[in-house]
């Protein structure tokens, strides 16, 4: 079980880093968060997915530019999630921009956040883009998780796309674990790049054979 009250506290210090000074209680909006990391239709984009990611900023904050402002964007980068939908990350982005200047971020960091969350549609960060990596890095890393955690990853993805039938999520899935394949380096910080990348690949190759079986 996630600790509600601790993630309430990171977000709150995410958030007063980021904006400086004073401004309205964080709490509000730290709970309405919550309750929507919890919503029945998520299995994988929860709570725990949501800690993962951020520990795993805290991780990479070395390569971060403006850390704070990459913990808020894992907040929001799956706030509004509908596993039938394909508009999710912009969603989430345009949530951040009504939710954040509320909240007393300036609006600088309010589109840098909105920004980062919709880069993670594709998670193809550009090179001098040092805070968009850091977050697509800890948004992946589970794909590098140890055979028993990626095999429960795979099963909660599976879940959340109960609707769909095996054929067509066999196909759907095939197609994106390829189109990360493709991709020159899934991890573009250096700690990504070299304690992840090649777990990453592999777990990701095997997966892709055991669909096509």
């Amino acid at each position: 079980m996630a600790d509600l009250d601790h993630l309430r506290d990171r977000f709150a210090r995410a958030l007063v880093g980021a904006r400086g000074g004073d401004g309205p209680d964080p709490a509000p909006y730290a709970d309405n968060l919550l309750a929507r990391w919890q919503e029945p239709q998520r299995h994988y984009h929860t709570l725990t997915h949501l800690t993962a990611v951020l520990d795993r900023v805290d991780v990479l904050e070395e390569y971060a530019d403006r850390p704070d402002l990459v913990r808020l964007a894992a907040w929001f980068h799956d706030a509004v999630y509908l596993p039938d939908r394909s508009e999710n990350e912009e969603r989430s982005a345009r949530l951040a921009e009504r939710a954040l200047p509320e909240a007393g971020l300036p609006a600088e960091g309010t589109a840098e956040v909105a920004r980062l969350v919709r880069l993670t549609t594709a998670h193809d960060p550009a090179e001098d883009d040092r805070d968009g990596q850091v977050l697509c890095d800890a948004d992946l890393a589970i794909l590098a998780a140890p055979p028993t955690a990626y095999a429960a990853y795979t099963a909660a993805v599976r879940e959340e796309y109960g609707f769909v039938p095996s054929d067509a999520f066999r196909e759907g899935r095939s197609a994106i674990l390829r189109q990360l394949l493709e991709l020159p380096r899934l991890f573009r910080t250096p700690y990504g790049e070299r304690e992840w990348e090649a777990t990453a690949r592999y777990n990701l190759t095997s997966e892709l054979e055991m669909l096509s079986l």
